[in-house]
């Protein structure tokens, strides 16, 4: 969908959206690294009650807003489950993020919620982020041109 199709407010709302959800993070305490670090060694059981009220209003948003709205209401697209292929990229992905996320007790949205309330030295989380997703990216679009440099005839 192009941008020229989207409701006016649809990039305020984003922000809106993203700002909620920050100070929201930081008043869970999700935004703490020592927090969530204590939450997976099984020691603060307070998280808990935060992921599982956050899937809650998810869950009953979905549930009503595709029950009596044709289209999602800024983009008017319509609501349809987005599938993706369980494969090994899925499983590695995971694993790394789930590693990632144990060693520094610090996901991506939380990390930037971290900062907002004055924890810097979590930059240099956000810098191995940016990091890993750009050698990522670049690792992938090289081996997809190997690919297709392996499916031409050699000539010679």
């Amino acid at each position: 969908m192009s941008t020229t199709s989207r409701q006016p407010l649809f990039v305020p709302i984003v922000y809106l959206g993203g700002l909620i959800f920050g100070v929201g993070l930081a008043i869970s305490g999700m935004a703490r690294p020592e927090v969530v670090l204590d939450f997976l060694q099984l020691e603060d059981f307070g998280l808990l009650f935060v992921m599982g009220g956050a899937a809650a209003v998810t869950g009953l948003t979905f549930a009503v807003a595709t029950r009596y709205f044709d289209g999602a209401p800024l983009t008017a697209r319509e609501y349809a489950r987005r599938l993706k292929e369980f494969d090994r990229n899925v499983v590695v992905g995971g694993a790394v993020f789930g590693v990632g996320w144990g060693v520094s007790g610090i996901c991506p949205g939380a990390a930037y919620a971290s900062v907002g309330i004055g924890n810097y030295p979590i930059l240099w989380a956000v810098t191995g982020m940016f990091l890993g997703a750009y050698v990522q990216g670049y690792w992938r679009t090289r081996r997809a041109a190997g690919t297709d440099d392996a499916t031409e005839p050699a000539t010679g």
